[in-house]
C-alpha cells in the first residue's frame, strides 16, 4: 500500500511540474511577444507545444490551442512569413470565431494579417451548406481599372498561358511586331467570345478578374503574381470554391483527414530513401533500411520540421461550381505546403487535371 501511495504522489507530482511548465512557457512566450522578440517566441512556443502534448497533459493542451496558434500568427506576421501566419489565424478563428486583435497591442503587419484572414473566414462550415468566405471575398471584389493585360511581348506569360492552345502559344511565340501582338491578342478573346461579335465579352471579363482577384489574395513571393501560383491558376479557371479550409500537418504524418483532403506523400524521406538506393553497390535497400530512414527523419529523436509552417488547403467545388462538361458531383482541390517541399503546391491527381482541363475553354 506504501508502495503504491508513493507512486502515485510522484505522478501526481510530475503531472502539477508538467502543467506548471506548460503555464510558464506560455507566459515566456506572451513577455517574449510583448517584447517584439519573434523568433524567440517561436521558439518558446514549439517547446511549449512538445510540453503540452506529455501524456496527462490532454487538457491543458486543448486549452492551449487557440491562443498558441494567435500567439503563433501574430510572430509570423511579423516576422513576413504571411502563409504561414494565415494558416495560424484561420486556425484561432476556427476555434474562436468571433475574436478581434487589438491593434494597440500587437505589430502593424500581425493586425493586417488577422484581419485579412478574419475577412475571409467560413460564414459557415462544410456541414452547414454555406459557401466559404473566399466566395464572398471574390463577389465583394472590385478589380482596379484597365485590368487587361496589354499585347506587350509577355502577354503569354501571364495568366492567360493557362488556356492558351498549344497551336497558339506557337502561333505567339512567332510574331515580331506589336501591331501583330494587339491583331493575335483581339482574335484570341473573339475566339472565346460567348456571343461572336458582341462588343461585351462576359468571358474575358470574368476571366480579367479573376486573374485580378488572384493577384491580390495568393501572392506567396515578390517574384511572382498571384495568379500565376497554383491556387491563382486553379482560381483563375474553376472560380472561387463552394467552400474551403486548412488544417496543419503533423511532423511525419502522410495522410489526412477526411472531408476531400487526400494524401500527401513525405517527400523528403522518399527522397532520401531513394538516394540510399543509389548509393548501394547493389542499386536498392531493405525494408528495415527504409524504416530506418524514415525512423530517424520522423521519429521522436529527430529535430522536427516547423509544424506550424506544414499545412494543407482544400478547396471544395460541388457540382454548381464546376464547368458543365465536368460529371462529378464534387472535386476537392488539395495544395500542400510543407518545409522542404514547397508551398501551396497543386496536388495533382487524374480527376483535378480532368477537371481544371475542362474548365479551359477553346476558341470556337
Amino acid at each position: 500500500m506504501k508502495r503504491s501511495a508513493l507512486v502515485l504522489a510522484v505522478l501526481l507530482w510530475t503531472g502539477a511540474l508538467q502543467a506548471q511548465s506548460t503555464v510558464d512557457l506560455f507566459h515566456k512566450a506572451k513577455a517574449q511577444v510583448r517584447g517584439e522578440d519573434y523568433k524567440g517566441a517561436l521558439a518558446t512556443l514549439d517547446a511549449l507545444d512538445a510540453e503540452a502534448a506529455r501524456p496527462g497533459n490532454e487538457k491543458v493542451q486543448q486549452q492551449l490551442r487557440a491562443p498558441v496558434a494567435f500567439y503563433r500568427g501574430v510572430c509570423q506576421a511579423s516576422l513576413d512569413q504571411t502563409d504561414a501566419a494565415r494558416a495560424s489565424f484561420e486556425t484561432f478563428l476556427e476555434l474562436q470565431p468571433n475574436a478581434s486583435i487589438d491593434p494597440s497591442m500587437y505589430s502593424k503587419k500581425a493586425v493586417a494579417a488577422f484581419t485579412a484572414v478574419q475577412k475571409m473566414a467560413p460564414s459557415a462550415g462544410p456541414t452547414g451548406g454555406g459557401s466559404a468566405s473566399l466566395f464572398n471575398a471574390y463577389q465583394e471584389f472590385k478589380p482596379p481599372p484597365n485590368i487587361s493585360e496589354p499585347p506587350s511581348a509577355t502577354w503569354a506569360e501571364g495568366p492567360v498561358r493557362w488556356i492558351m492552345t498549344a497551336e497558339e502559344k506557337k502561333t505567339w511565340a512567332g510574331l515580331t511586331s506589336d501591331g501583330e501582338r494587339v491583331e493575335f491578342v483581339d482574335r484570341f478573346w473573339e475566339a472565346r467570345n460567348p456571343n461572336p461579335g458582341s462588343a461585351d465579352n462576359v468571358y474575358r471579363t470574368g476571366f480579367e478578374r479573376r486573374a485580378a482577384f488572384a493577384d491580390a489574395y495568393f501572392n506567396q513571393d515578390e517574384k511572382k503574381r498571384g495568379s500565376m501560383t497554383d491556387r491563382g491558376m486553379v482560381f483563375v479557371l474553376l472560380g472561387p470554391p463552394t467552400y474551403g479550409g486548412r488544417r496543419p500537418i503533423k511532423n511525419g504524418e502522410d495522410s489526412s483527414e477526411a472531408l476531400g483532403m487526400s494524401t500527401v506523400t513525405s517527400t523528403n524521406v522518399a527522397m532520401a530513401q531513394a538516394g540510399a538506393a543509389v548509393s548501394s553497390p547493389t542499386g536498392r535497400i531493405t525494408t528495415g533500411q527504409s524504416a530506418a530512414i524514415a525512423d530517424r527523419m520522423t521519429g521522436p529523436g529527430s529535430q522536427a520540421a516547423e509544424s506550424n509552417n506544414n499545412y494543407q488547403e482544400v478547396w471544395h467545388y460541388r457540382k454548381e461550381a464546376l464547368p458543365k462538361n465536368v460529371s462529378y458531383l464534387q472535386v476537392d482541390v488539395v495544395f500542400v505546403t510543407r518545409h522542404g517541399y514547397g508551398s501551396n503546391v497543386l496536388q495533382r491527381d487524374p480527376t483535378i487535371l480532368a477537371t481544371l482541363d475542362a474548365a479551359r475553354k477553346r476558341p470556337q
